[in-house]
C-alpha cells in the first residue's frame, strides 16, 4: 500500500473489501482467505503466490500415539476389512455415546457414525491419518478400539515411542 500510495478507504472501493476488513487483516487480528488476498493484491498491482511445502505437525505425546495407532489401522482399511470391523465399531460407538459429554465429542461421535453408516473409506483414511486439528480431535473418541491385536498394538507403540 505505501508503494503504490494506496490508502485503506481506496483499496476498500477499489476492491470491494469493506475497510474494517482490511484494517483487521492488517492489524494481524484476522486471517484473510487465498482469494480475498488475491482481490486486494491485484489491486496494487501484485499476484499472490502460495507456496507449497511440508511441514511435519508437532503432536503430544498421546496425540502422536494414537496417530500411529490410527495410522496402522488405514494401512488394513478397505471395503473388506470395514465390513468385517463394522459389529465392533458400531460396539464401541455405543459406548463410547453412554460415556461422553460435551462438544466437540458428541458432534465427532455423530460424523464417525455417519461414516461408517456411509462406509466412507476414503472418509475413514482421512480422520485416521490426518494431523489437522479437527482429526486428532476425532481420534479422541474413536471407535476403532479392539481392532488390532495386542502384539501389534505394542508394535506400533514401540515405534512411537
Amino acid at each position: 500500500m505505501l508503494e503504490t500510495s494506496t490508502t485503506q478507504s481506496e483499496l476498500s472501493r477499489l476492491s470491494g473489501v469493506h475497510q474494517p476488513s482490511i484494517s483487521q487483516f492488517l492489524s494481524g487480528r484476522v486471517e484473510m482467505s487465498d482469494d480475498m488476498l488475491q482481490r486486494l493484491l491485484s489491486c496494487l498491482g501484485y499476484r499472490l503466490e502460495v507456496i507449497r511445502r511440508p511441514v511435519r505437525r508437532e503432536l503430544n505425546r498421546s496425540a502422536e500415539r494414537s496417530w500411529q495407532l490410527h495410522r496402522r489401522l488405514s494401512s488394513q482399511l478397505s471395503p473388506q476389512t470395514l465390513q468385517q470391523w463394522l459389529p465392533r465399531i458400531q460396539q464401541n460407538l455405543n459406548r463410547l455415546r453412554d460415556g461422553v459429554q460435551g462438544q466437540p465429542h458428541l458432534r465427532n461421535l455423530d460424523r464417525w457414525q455417519q461414516l461408517i453408516d456411509d462406509h466412507d473409506v476414503p472418509g475413514l483414511r482421512h480422520v485416521l491419518t490426518g494431523v489437522e486439528t479437527d482429526s486428532v480431535q476425532m481420534r479422541e473418541v474413536s471407535p476403532m478400539s479392539g481392532l488390532m491385536s495386542q502384539e501389534e498394538r505394542s508394535e506400533v507403540l514401540g515405534l512411537a515411542g
